[in-house]
């Protein structure tokens, strides 16, 4: 997770694994529900982990 957050300067909010049931999209979905919120949240894979994060842009306090 450090290295995710590292090389691409974003706080992880959530870790999705990548083997969720056909049709669901449980990081997506979190995903929306922070951007209503008024989050600028992205889904990404982590391909070492083989999960999908929701991240957000660091802050320059974070």
């Amino acid at each position: 997770m450090l290295e995710v957050s590292a090389a691409m300067s974003a706080k992880v909010l959530e870790r999705f694994p990548a083997g969720a049931p056909r049709g669901s999209w449980p990081a997506e979905e979190y995903a929306a529900q922070r951007r209503a919120q008024g989050e600028p949240a992205t889904v990404v894979m982590d391909l070492k982990s083989d999960a999908f994060l929701v991240v957000v842009p660091a802050r320059d306090e974070d």
